[in-house]
């Protein structure tokens, strides 16, 4: 399905698109009501009928509305106009983490202030009761007045939890038993072998996104998504390449923390990674760059 310049959702008009993933696509679209430009994901209408993608969709909408944080894109509404389902999301402006890697590593300063935004908006997530799932730089978009985590799609309950109303977060968990959900190369090991994914796996996701954004690589590569499989459950860590004397020397040893096989060996919750970032100065930890200025 693709909509044209001047369709109308409810009380929302269709300007442009901006993009498209496996669910459905997003469009700049203007709130008649209000005046104001917004976001629009729309289902694909193939994708709606008896598949369940309908309920995720609603998902997606109740896991963001139970989040109130500056590093989460915000839901402004939710609807459906004769037959169509679309959630309404606050516009952003600036491109993904994934098209600024396409660039190269980050800078160090750069590097940990967006780490610790990640960690910030993830740490949100757990609170809130939700786990992610599908942290990757793709779904992580750097604006000028800061970084914004996007999709939560797959965000799956955390056992036990429940929305601040009281109502139980497991009925919002379509994911059968045994069936991976993700992107391969930013999966845990226990999402790959279709066990239960919990703040740990969204621990491991984190730390795979910090490698890349350190080195300029994926901490994880292979020919197939079977290597790449592979070599995520070897269990053998990346270790950072040489040729940056400018990285927090602890930094590498946070990441393979974070990426431990087993999800009891890493760090237990991001807010104690945050912690952890908040401590590293790169003018502290990192040596001398020769022609560089002492601090």
């Amino acid at each position: 399905m693709s909509l044209q310049s001047g369709s109308r959702l409810g009380p929302y008009e269709v300007v442009s698109p901006i993009g498209a993933g496996g669910m459905g696509a997003v469009y700049r679209a203007r709130d008649l009501r209000l005046g104001r430009t917004v976001a629009i994901k729309v289902l694909f209408a193939q994708s709606a009928p008896g598949s369940g993608v309908s309920q995720r969709f609603l998902r997606e909408a109740r896991a963001i509305s139970a989040l109130s944080h500056p590093n989460v894109c915000a839901l402004y509404d939710v609807g459906n106009h004769e037959g169509t389902d679309y959630l309404v999301m606050e516009l952003l402006e600036g491109m993904t983490l994934k098209e600024r890697l396409a660039k190269g590593p980050l800078s160090v300063p750069e590097l940990l202030r967006i780490a610790r935004e990640i960690s910030a908006a993830l740490n949100a997530a757990h609170r809130a009761g939700m786990v992610h799932r599908d942290l990757k730089p793709a779904n992580v978009m750097l604006t000028k007045t800061g970084l914004k985590l996007l999709d939560f799609g797959l965000a799956r309950p955390i056992r036990g939890a429940s929305t601040a109303d009281g109502t139980a977060l497991e009925g919002l968990d379509l994911t059968q038993p045994g069936t991976v959900v993700g992107t391969v190369q930013y999966m845990s090991p226990e999402q790959l072998e279709g066990r239960e994914a919990d703040i740990r796996s969204d621990v491991f996701a984190f730390g795979a996104v910090l490698y890349e954004m350190a080195t300029g690589r994926k901490a994880f590569e292979g020919a197939s998504a079977p290597s790449i499989m592979s070599s995520i459950l070897s269990g053998r860590t990346p270790r950072f390449p040489e040729g940056r004397p400018d990285l927090p020397r602890r930094l590498e040893d946070l990441v393979s923390v974070c990426l431990a096989r087993d999800p009891d060996d890493r760090w237990q919750s991001l807010a104690d990674v945050g912690k952890l970032l908040h401590l590293m100065q790169p003018e502290r930890d990192a040596p001398a760059v020769a022609g560089s200025e002492a601090p």
